[in-house]
C-alpha cells in the first residue's frame, strides 16, 4: 500500500518559508506574517432526515425558540463563519437572529462576556435557507484559537418544519424561548438535549492551515462511548495531535462527518432509520467533497453493513473499492480503517464475525486504498481477537471508551495525512 508524504512536504516547504523569512529579518513567527488568510473547515458534521418518532423534536422542528449550540475547533484562525443547513428540511428555513461566543467553560451554556459577536449573511441578521439547500454566513472578526470552544446560538423566530439535524452529538446543545442569541447566561433552558439542529459546519480564516481531513465514519468515529461534553471521539484527539506537532504550517483541520449506524451499501431509511443518515458512498457528494479544501478522506464504515443487515461480503468489499475509486478520482487521498471488533454485542454470530475478518483481509491487502488505519489490531482483545481489549471497551462490546478512542488517534501516521 503507498504511503504518499504529503505533510513532510509541507514540513519541508513551511522550513523554507521559515529560512527566507529568517533572512530577511522576521523574528518571533517569521512564516506567518506575510502569508494570506485562507478559509479552511475547522469543525462539521453530517446531517441526515429528521427522526421519524420525533426525538429531540427534530420531526415537528422549532418556532420562535433559540437553540445554543457547542463545536469544538480543530485548527484555528483570525475570523470564522458558519454553515448553516436545511438540506432535510420541507420549507424555507427563517434565521431571525445569529451569534457566536466562547462558553466559559467546555460544554458551558455562560458565555464569556464581551466574547458574542453577531453573525450576518449578505450583511443582515436575518435570512432564509432555501429547502434543501446550505447558507455560508459573512466573516466574523473573532480570533479563534485551535482546539477550544465555539457557542453558536440561532434564533427561529417562525416554525422550522422538520429539521437538518445530527442525531447523537455527545455535546450538550441548550434550548429556549425567545430569542437568547445575545444573552451571555445560559440559564433558563427549556431543555438539554445532544443533537445538532441545522448548524452544518464552522470555518476559519487562516495563513497557515491547509485544507481539511475528513473522517467518513459510523459511530466508532461519531464518539458512541466517549465522555459527553469532553471532546474525546477519536478525531478530536487525532486533531490535537495535529495542532500540537510542529509545524504549524500547513496543519489541514479536521471535519468529523460521521453517523452513528452508518452503512456502505445501505440507507438509514430503508430499516426505518433515517437518522442513520444515506449510504456512505450516496454521502460522498455533500459530507466529502462538499466540504472546503478537503485534502483526505478517512473511511471508517462497514461494520454496520454487517451486523445491522448481514449484508455479503462481497457487496461491502465493492462498496468500499468504490469509496476509494471515487475519492482518489477527486485528487484526494484515501485512507481506510479496518473494522473493529464486537464480540459480545447482541448482533454478533460467528458468520458476522466471518465476513468482519474477510473484510479486514480485504483492507489488509488492498492498493485500492492511499493508507490504511487498522482499527481492529489497535482495540482487539490479543488474548480474544473477535472482541474489544476490557481497558478500551465503552462497556457495549463494540465502541471504544476515552480509552480506546486515544488509541486509534495515537495510532494515525500524520505524513498519510
Amino acid at each position: 500500500m503507498t504511503i504518499l508524504t504529503r505533510r513532510r512536504a509541507l514540513a519541508g516547504l513551511s522550513t523554507l518559508a521559515i529560512a527566507a523569512a529568517t533572512l530577511v529579518g522576521a523574528t518571533s513567527t517569521p512564516a506567518v506574517g506575510n502569508l494570506p488568510a485562507r478559509w479552511v473547515g475547522t469543525w462539521g458534521t453530517a446531517t441526515t432526515l429528521a427522526s421519524l418518532g420525533n426525538t429531540g423534536g427534530s420531526l415537528t422542528g422549532f418556532n420562535n425558540q433559540s437553540i445554543r449550540q457547542i463545536v469544538r475547533t480543530s485548527v484555528g484562525g483570525e475570523k470564522v463563519r458558519i454553515r448553516l443547513t436545511n438540506a432535510y428540511g420541507n420549507q424555507l428555513l427563517t434565521i431571525g437572529h445569529a451569534t457566536v461566543g466562547k462558553p466559559v467553560s467546555p460544554g458551558s451554556a455562560d458565555l464569556v462576556p464581551g466574547s458574542i459577536r453577531e453573525i450576518t449573511f449578505g450583511g443582515s441578521e436575518s435570512a432564509t435557507v432555501l429547502k434543501g439547500a446550505d447558507l455560508v454566513s459573512d466573516p466574523v472578526d473573532l480570533a479563534v484559537p485551535a482546539l477550544s470552544e465555539l457557542a453558536v446560538t440561532i434564533y427561529l423566530p417562525v416554525a422550522t418544519g422538520p429539521t437538518s439535524w445530527h442525531w447523537t452529538s455527545r455535546q450538550s446543545t441548550f434550548i429556549y424561548a425567545g430569542d437568547k442569541a445575545e444573552d451571555a447566561t445560559g440559564a433558563g433552558q427549556t431543555a438539554t438535549l445532544q443533537h445538532f439542529f441545522f448548524l452544518a459546519g464552522v470555518e476559519v480564516a487562516s495563513p497557515t492551515a491547509l485544507g481539511t481531513v475528513v473522517v467518513l465514519g459510523d459511530s466508532i468515529s461519531d464518539g458512541s462511548g466517549a465522555t459527553v461534553n469532553a471532546n474525546k471521539r477519536w478525531p478530536d484527539l487525532l486533531a490535537g495531535r495535529i495542532v500540537n506537532t510542529w509545524p504549524a504550517l500547513g496543519d489541514p483541520g479536521v471535519l468529523n462527518e460521521s453517523l452513528a449506524g452508518n452503512r456502505v451499501t445501505r440507507d438509514g431509511a430503508e430499516l426505518p432509520f433515517p437518522a442513520l443518515g444515506t449510504s456512505t458512498l450516496a454521502r460522498l457528494d455533500t459530507d466529502a467533497f462538499g466540504q472546503p479544501g478537503v485534502r483526505t478522506v478517512i473511511v471508517q464504515v462497514g461494520i454496520n453493513d454487517i451486523q445491522l443487515s448481514s449484508e455479503p461480503t462481497a457487496n461491502i468489499i465493492a462498496g468500499l473499492r468504490q469509496l476509494a475509486i471515487q475519492i482518489k478520482g477527486h485528487g484526494v487521498r484515501a485512507l481506510v480503517s479496518t473494522l473493529g471488533p464486537f464480540e459480545g454485542y447482541p448482533s454478533w454470530n460467528t458468520d458476522r464475525e466471518a465476513s468482519r475478518l474477510a473484510v479486514n483481509e480485504y483492507l489488509r491487502t488492498t492498493d485500492d486504498f492511499d493508507g490504511l488505519i487498522d482499527l481492529d489490531k489497535i482495540i482487539r482483545d490479543p488474548a480474544a481477537p473477535s472482541k474489544v481489549l476490557p481497558a478500551f471497551d465503552s462497556g457495549d462490546h463494540i465502541h471504544p471508551n476515552d480509552a480506546g478512542a486515544a488509541a486509534i488517534a495515537n495510532a494515525v501516521s500524520l505524513w498519510l495525512l
